[in-house]
């Protein structure tokens, strides 16, 4: 209490030095000692518990608990440092509000993006999202930004880039997020595997289901719980979970689509099996053979079906044409 009294002499003779009787001097240096105190305290409780937890999810929530908890407690402390009566109070909200509003405007926006993301929930820490051009799985959520470990770029098939994207909560009001595992953690994917117009296709056809049967056995029943328990959220029906191949011509051959359901974090695994059993069955197949653009000569006469096979030309002779060919001199 004496060390208390001595504070408040010396931020009382400061005042009267600067010529200040209200005290204000006094206020600021405490507020100083409060955010030095919570800056302290903070990084050592963050030291002193993290040591005890190994696990990377507990160790995040421990940190943010720790800092929204000594943030909170140092607010409490604050305000009445500068709220002194009821009458200070409407001022001070008055001044705050029209200055956040104007000056603030971006930082309010995101922490009621933040708000709104805590209880909306449209996504949460470790759940794959895309928001406008960046897609990439949530590891943290703050009161201004959200961060995302980036997919796809330069890399291919929804893997990692190895960068972490920083994003404004703001965006989820402005910018469509799609979720890649939110309540349905199956995404459908499609290979195109395309054959020759000579190519049994029908042949082909029936060695891409088959292998796309046995591939996607085991998800099956993975597959119709999961969306089972989605419903009740979301109007989320589709008439066939199996896997289908779809034909198509192009310009080249025969195109054979297979499109199956996969993990959404497994697309590219799946996918690199999914041809290794390909390249492996077509290899075995006379009677199939990859199509890829190229350069060829089509003959009508020894190519075409023999109905449709035109008649081939030969030179006529002079016997066959006497009016118009000059006899020989005798």
């Amino acid at each position: 209490m004496e060390k208390h009294n001595d504070w408040r002499s010396i931020a009382g003779w400061l005042d009267a030095t600067i010529g200040s009787d209200s005290g204000a001097l006094g206020v600021v240096l405490d507020t100083l000692i409060i955010a030095l105190a919570f800056l302290l305290l903070r990084r050592l409780l963050r030291r002193t518990l993290l040591r005890r937890v190994d696990d990377p999810a507990r160790r995040y929530l421990v940190g943010k608990f720790v800092s929204y908890g000594l943030g909170l407690v140092a607010m409490m402390m604050l305000l009445p440092l500068w709220i002194s009566d009821e009458a200070d109070i409407g001022t001070w909200l008055g001044i705050t509000s029209a200055g956040l509003a104007i000056a603030l405007r971006d930082p309010i926006v995101n922490l009621a993006g933040w708000l709104f993301i805590v209880a909306r929930k449209p996504f949460a820490i470790g759940d794959r999202i895309q928001v406008g051009e960046t897609a990439g799985d949530v590891v943290d959520v703050g009161i201004w930004t959200f961060s995302l470990l980036e997919i796809g770029n330069w890399v291919h098939d929804d893997q990692s880039t190895g960068r972490i994207v920083h994003l404004p909560n703001g965006v989820v009001f402005n910018t469509s997020i799609k979720s890649y595992t939110q309540g349905f953690e199956y995404i459908w994917n499609e290979i195109a595997v395309t054959v020759t117009f000579e190519s049994d296709w029908q042949r082909a056809r029936n060695v891409l289901t088959e292998i796309i049967w046995a591939r996607s056995e085991d998800t099956q029943e993975e597959v119709a719980q999961q969306l089972k328990h989605t419903a009740p959220k979301y109007m989320v029906h589709y008439k066939h979970l199996t896997p289908i191949v779809w034909v198509t011509v192009v310009d080249i051959g025969v195109r054979l689509d297979v499109r199956y359901l996969c993990s959404a974090r497994q697309r590219r695994s799946s996918a690199s099996t999914i041809w290794t059993d390909i390249l492996t069955r077509f290899g075995d197949e006379p009677r199939v053979e990859f199509a890829y653009p190229t350069q060829r000569f089509y003959s009508s006469v020894s190519e075409s079906k023999p109905s449709l096979r035109a008649i081939p030309s030969t030179a006529p002779s002079a016997e066959h044409l006497p009016g118009l060919i000059a006899p020989p001199p005798p």
